[in-house]
Order: structure tokens, then C-alpha cells, then sequence
């Protein structure tokens, strides 16, 4: 049998993106309200990042973006396009492309009955994003359509706001091993929404089948959510046995820190000081909103956006940690601005997934064939650009529709049609 590895599925950029700054507490996404977006660009640069890792010889694969815009909602919303601008723009919203939200992921090793289990997740806390579980829900259970290896589960009952992956760290000595799955909630009451309920992680934790001796449920500092932390990823990621996280990522970074490595032994943390790097650096720069992947030479590389280079702290302390002796021995830059100008960074755009390729379907699955094809599809046919005051406009919308259906027609995926 095939060993398991991790595949990073991203999410291809859709047609509609566009900055219409919907995502209270993303400081990036309000700041950049009604900017002209370029879906192309975007696209194009999601694209190159997965080819980076392809080329690395690590497993890729990616989803394809929802249908936008989503009239059912609008419908079901009574909304026409001279009713509501924010809700117009929801329908329009190509977030989907963060696929750290698409779904919360508990490899088969950790698992009851030892299956990969995924709960897609409900995303209720923001309207533009809580009508795309169903459409996501329909990919997964198409990718990972293999009931034998995978379990695919609906979402949290809404009451319970649940954002998925970006609030979910697992740390074990290999991927294929069975490991700690540490769950992220805020408490409500603070300056911004806390996305991620406790009572949402317990209840995907319980689905999964997990042993609460290797189950931690954490709480996210309420500083890091104040500041613009609006999901765990931003102020943290793991991977393998390593936590790279800001000093005031969690509400007892001590406590937290003690718990993992009491039930993860060889867990380390590597921890940035606020006296070296600020929160509002780690925000504004995301560097915590990373890849942490452990490519086949073994020697763990941060992926880290351009924006790192160009925050003083955060370089002076990346160039710092490099010439220690720590396990993080590589940090390579991505550019990913048109997403980052909406606040999400290279790990809001992956999923992982710890799975034999050979079990995935493979059209969800990346080669530098298909993303050649997928390339030329995105060239011909992704609007250049989207102005804030083209939403809601016929002609566009047509144009956004054609071209997700040239996607899925070249991919042969009519059926998410």
C-alpha cells in the first residue's frame, strides 16, 4: 500500500474575484474595499504557487470555483441587483478560493474506524460566505468519493460557527502517523466576530471519531482576533511535530505549548517574541498564514508571501531563525498579492489532506499537464479586471459564468456544473 502523504488542494481563483471588502475583521479585505481586482492575475499566481510545490515533488492537487454569481441565494434572499449592495456582492464572492475554510480534515490514523474524514464547514458567521457549504460539500464528496478511505459529513448545525481547516493544527512525527489535532475557538463579546465556536470543534471532533486523549481544544487569544487574527491561521500553523506561532496567538500560549508537548512528545515550538515581530507585523505581513511543508529532502520550508520580505521585523527575524539551528531550515517567497489584498495567504488557499493520491479522483488532482490546460483556460477566459462598480452587471456576470464552465468542461467536472 501507497504510504500517506500530504496533498494540498488549492483553491482555483474564480472568475469573480473582486474587493468588496465583506469580511469584517479581515483588516486586509476592508482596507482594500472597492479596488479593482484582477480574477486573471489572481488566478495566475495560485496557479504558479501550486506548480512550486508540484516542482518541489510534493503532492498537489486543487478545487474548482463555486457558481458565481449565486442567484439561488439572492432568490431566496428576495435581492435584486438594485436592492442591497453587500448582499449583491455576497452573491458574487469568490472566497471559495481559500480552501483552509472549505472543510475541517482528520487523517485516517487518528480516526475511529480509520478513514480520512472531512466536515465541510458552514462558514455562518459571514453572509457572503455561508452559502457556499452545499456547492463545497458537492465537490468533496466527489474528490474523496472513495467511502472505503474517506467520510465525507455535512456541515455543523449553523447555530455553531465553524470555519474549518484555518482553525485546525495537527502535529504527529510524520503525516502518516497517528497524531494531536488541536482545535482553535475565540470567545465572543470582542472587538470582531470570533468565527470559530468551541462547541463547532467539539462537535467535528466527536463526528471524526477522534480519541480525546490526542484531541486539544485551545483558545485564541482575543488580542490576535483584536488585531486582525480573524482565523488561528493567521497567528499560527503546524506541521508535523512543529508549531510556528506568535507569542500571542493563544489566550495561554504557556498552557497551550505544555498540553501539546505533553501529549505530542518531540512536538517544538517555535515561538516569535511580539519584541521581535509585532502583531500587527505578523498581520499585516502573514507571516504565520504560511505553508509549513516538509518536501522529500526532509528539511522543513516555510512558504511565506512576498509581503515578508518587505516588513522589516519580519525579515530581520526570518534572516535570524534561518542562521539557528532550528527545524525550520528553508523560507521561500510566493507571490500571492491579489489574494493577500483580501486577506488570505498561501495557507488560506490550500486544504490538506494527509491520503494515498491513488484514492483521490484524479481530475482533482494536479500534473504539469493539467496545469498547462488549466493556464490556457484561465488566459482566455478570466475577466482581466473587476472594478467594485461592475458587480451586479449582466454582461459580467455571463462572462463569469462562461468561464467557470470552460473550466469544468476542459477538467471534464460538468457535473458541478
Amino acid at each position: 500500500m501507497t504510504a500517506l502523504q500530504e496533498i494540498n488542494f488549492d483553491g482555483i481563483v474564480g472568475p469573480s474575484h473582486n474587493y468588496a471588502g465583506l469580511s469584517l475583521g479581515n483588516l486586509a479585505a476592508t482596507k482594500n474595499a472597492g479596488a479593482t481586482a484582477y480574477p486573471r492575475a489572481a488566478a495566475l499566481q495560485g496557479l504558479a504557487k501550486m506548480r512550486r510545490n508540484m516542482a518541489a515533488g510534493l503532492a498537489q492537487g486543487f478545487f474548482v470555483p463555486l457558481p458565481r454569481p449565486d442567484a439561488g441565494w439572492l432568490e431566496a434572499l428576495a435581492v435584486d441587483d438594485a436592492t442591497d449592495p453587500a448582499l449583491v456582492a455576497g452573491a458574487w464572492s469568490a472566497s471559495s478560493m481559500w480552501t483552509a475554510n472549505a472543510a475541517t480534515v482528520s487523517p485516517a490514523p487518528d480516526t475511529a474506524d480509520g478513514r480520512c474524514h472531512l466536515t465541510v464547514a458552514n462558514l455562518v458567521t459571514m453572509p457572503h460566505r455561508s452559502h457556499e457549504w452545499a456547492d463545497t460539500l458537492a465537490q468533496l464528496r466527489l474528490a474523496f468519493a472513495d467511502q472505503a478511505r474517506f467520510a465525507v459529513h455535512g456541515p455543523v448545525p449553523p447555530t455553531f460557527g465553524d470555519e474549518g481547516a484555518a482553525n485546525h493544527m495537527r502535529l504527529a512525527p510524520a503525516h502518516g502517523e497517528p497524531g494531536l489535532e488541536v482545535f482553535v475557538y475565540g470567545r465572543p463579546g470582542g472587538r470582531f466576530p470570533a468565527r470559530q465556536h468551541e462547541q463547532a470543534s467539539r462537535i467535528v471532533a466527536r463526528r471524526h471519531g477522534l480519541d480525546p486523549a490526542r484531541s486539544l481544544f485551545v483558545e485564541q487569544s482575543g488580542e490576535a482576533i483584536a488585531a486582525g487574527a480573524f482565523h488561528n491561521d493567521v497567528v499560527a500553523v503546524a506541521n508535523e511535530s512543529v508549531l510556528f506561532c506568535h507569542a500571542q496567538a493563544f489566550a495561554d500560549p504557556a498552557g497551550t505549548y505544555a498540553a501539546i508537548q505533553a501529549r505530542c512528545p518531540g512536538a517544538q515550538v517555535v515561538e516569535v517574541p511580539a519584541s521581535a515581530v509585532s502583531l500587527g507585523d505578523a498581520i499585516a505581513s502573514y507571516l504565520f498564514n504560511a505553508q509549513l511543508l516538509t518536501p522529500p529532502s526532509g528539511e522543513m520550508t516555510l512558504v511565506v508571501p512576498e509581503e515578508c520580505r518587505e516588513n522589516g521585523a519580519v525579515w530581520t527575524w526570518l534572516q535570524a531563525m534561518l542562521a539557528g539551528n532550528g527545524p525550520i531550515r528553508h523560507v521561500e517567497m510566493v507571490d500571492v498579492r491579489q489574494s493577500m489584498a483580501n486577506g488570505g495567504g498561501p495557507a488560506c488557499l490550500r486544504l490538506r489532506v494527509v491520503a494515498d493520491p491513488a484514492t483521490v479522483d484524479p481530475r482533482f488532482m494536479l500534473d504539469e499537464a493539467k496545469a498547462a490546460l488549466i493556464e490556457e483556460v484561465i488566459a482566455a477566459h478570466w475577466p482581466e479586471s473587476i472594478a467594485i462598480a461592475q458587480i451586479g452587471d449582466p454582461a459580467l456576470a455571463q462572462a463569469v459564468r462562461s468561464a467557470r464552465t470552460a473550466l469544468l468542461d476542459a477538467l471534464d467536472l460538468a457535473q458541478l456544473a
